[in-house]
């Protein structure tokens, strides 16, 4: 008897013990991982802030196929919300508050125990990546949550792992959305023509948007500089393709509402006379440009047309990338003239 006392006296002791020990912890944590993106800050942004794009990145509903998911009726403006439920789980995430394309701010719940915070950061590191950082964190953990980071080694451990896969996930999902593109012949149709201002360069096939991103806001810049009113949006006129060589010319051009006397030696006016062409739309990223021309000339040959051997070429660019940074939004007409 007294062997079970001096027994059941030690087991107190050390329950006690481990008691005093956890209330003690800290009642805050913080987990962060960051992870760099090859996407501006506003597309990734864009892809967080509507709560309904979730579905298929957030980390934790991946793990039990019969999770069932609930939406608010507005799901990308403060107070959006998603919950979901499991046989074993549920939790939820709601929108607090935002700065547009730099940060968000949410509350994150699992099961029962006390909200925590979910935190974004987006740093555009240049045009093509961004730095995303995820943070969850709190400052009123229960006894309970402090006995479970113990047994399963923190927080760290515990909830770093499912932010790398919510980013590597995220990851792939921004890239997919920047990847779509459609191609579509439109068929004949007459360009008006028009007077238009112009840099002549040159480059190789390889390298022509690299040489458009360079030239084409300069011919802009002496647009808006001497004040001329332009008609239109920006274009590519290409004067000669040379496979075999890799090399290609062409001008770019902006659209002016009547003929300029320009005082700049690289800066030309000249002027296209209306003319019937083949019109194709490419709504995606300029890196599928080169299959959309293909498509329009393909289409003249299934219609036994003659593209002109001296006509235009265009390639109008109907777009503004600084307004819509996700290139599954820039829609370009191209123009090949025909007989």
């Amino acid at each position: 008897m007294k062997t079970l006392k001096y027994i059941l006296f030690i087991l107190l002791i050390i329950t006690i013990g481990v008691s005093v020990y956890i209330a003690v912890q800290p009642n805050d944590f913080k987990v962060t991982r960051t992870r760099t993106v090859a996407a501006p800050s506003q597309v990734i942004y864009n892809h967080i802030i509507d709560v309904k794009k979730m579905e298929s990145w957030l980390p934790w509903l991946e793990k039990d196929s019969e999770t069932k998911l609930d939406l608010a009726d507005s799901t990308s403006n403060i107070g959006a919300f998603y919950t979901w439920k499991s046989n074993n789980h549920s939790g939820s995430i709601k929108t607090l508050s935002t700065v547009p394309f730099q940060s968000i701010n949410q509350e994150l719940q699992f099961d029962k125990i006390e909200t925590a915070q979910a935190n974004w950061e987006f740093n555009q590191n240049n045009a093509t990546d961004t730095e995303v950082s995820w943070t969850v964190s709190t400052d009123k953990l229960s006894f309970f949550e402090k006995a479970n980071a113990l047994i399963h080694g923190g927080h760290e451990k515990m909830i770093g792992p499912d932010l790398e896969r919510g980013l590597e996930k995220l990851n792939g999902d921004v890239i997919t959305a920047m990847e779509v593109y459609s191609i579509k012949v439109d068929g004949i149709a007459q360009h008006g023509g028009g007077y238009y201002i112009y840099t002549t360069t040159s480059s190789k096939i390889s390298d022509i948007q690299t040489t458009i991103n360079k030239v084409m806001p300069g011919v802009k810049d002496y647009a808006i500089k001497n004040n001329i009113s332009m008609a239109g949006s920006p274009f590519i006129t290409y004067h000669k393709w040379d496979e075999a060589n890799n090399a290609v010319m062409f001008s770019c051009c902006i659209p002016t509402s009547t003929q300029t006397v320009t005082t700049q030696s690289d800066i030309l006016t000249g002027q296209f006379e209306p003319f019937r062409a083949i019109k194709t739309t490419l709504k995606g990223n300029y890196s599928n440009l080169r299959e959309a021309r293909d498509a329009g000339y393909n289409y003249i040959n299934q219609y036994n047309m003659e593209a002109t051997e001296t006509g235009p070429m265009l390639e109008v660019y109907l777009t503004d990338p600084s307004q819509k940074p996700n290139p599954a939004n820039w829609i370009t007409e191209i123009y090949i003239a025909i007989n």
